[in-house]
């Protein structure tokens, strides 16, 4: 099967706008058919400070309520998507940004009420499979932002981590799908502060002792999550890694290799 590269990019690279620049430079050079996912960064919450909406996050995933959805869809799918759309078209990658409801891409439902209250956060039903293939086709690179809808008008919030998983399972049947998620740090590390403590590897009976050791926690257990999901789903190849070094994540001589091996 062809080769599609599915790779989301973390929000603290987006934050800043030198490294931003030089990964979509080295996102461009990516041969093949690719999709890039991203989430927000930093601007979503600087904006909701800026106009007085609280933000709560619970281990990595925002609390939507109705503020908060009107703010993430105006920075998500508006500035950042937009913004790293034209950045691309400078690079020479024709590019389409689009969130959930562009094209019926993700519909997904509003998150039941439990121990916790996620607000308006979506959790995905279904992905437009013929129109993600149709538009790589095409030579059309796809950036997505984490804004899906529910097919009645109502927008969802969505965990990036999760709109890469769902997507890379969807177009795994008709792909080799390699998934990859950039971000500041090396990969999974035993220490959060030190690089040199990248995991190469991590199986799921490791990762579940190293939650228990409360050794990984916060934003990198939905990413993991949805790793190990992607496998189980039929995705080919999971990698964890610095944005900065993309070529070699994708040549898997950096980062960590996420295996149920």
């Amino acid at each position: 099967m062809e080769k599609l590269y599915i790779i989301k990019i973390g929000g603290n690279i987006i934050d800043d706008e030198t490294k931003l620049s030089s990964f979509l430079k080295e996102f461009t050079s990516v041969q093949g058919k690719k999709i890039l996912i991203h989430g927000g960064g930093k601007l979503a919450t600087q904006i909701a400070s800026q106009l007085g909406v609280e933000q709560q996050m619970v281990e990595g995933r925002r609390i939507t309520d109705k503020d908060t959805l009107r703010i993430v869809t105006m920075v998500y799918a508006g500035y950042i998507n937009k913004n790293i759309v034209a950045q691309l078209q400078s690079f020479g990658c024709n590019a389409m940004g689009l969130s959930g409801a562009d094209g019926n891409l993700v519909q997904a439902h509003k998150r039941k009420k439990g121990a916790i209250d996620y607000g308006f956060a979506g959790d995905i039903d279904s992905v437009n499979i013929p129109l993600i293939a149709h538009l790589l086709e095409l030579g059309i690179t796809i950036i997505v932002s984490p804004i899906t809808h529910n097919l009645e008008g109502q927008l969802l919030n969505t965990n990036a981590d999760t709109m890469a998983h769902e997507i890379a399972k969807s177009m795994s049947a008709d792909y080799d799908v390699n998934l990859i998620y950039s971000f500041e740090k090396n990969g999974v590390l035993l220490d959060a502060n030190d690089d040199s403590t990248t995991i190469a590897s991590l199986q799921p009976a490791h990762y579940a002792q190293l939650k228990k050791e409360e050794k990984i926690f916060a934003g990198m257990i939905p990413k993991l999550d949805n790793a190990f999901a992607a496998l189980d789903s039929g995705v080919k190849q999971v990698t964890i890694g610095k944005a900065e070094q993309l070529q070699q994540l994708i040549a898997h001589t950096a980062g960590t290799k996420i295996t149920n091996d």
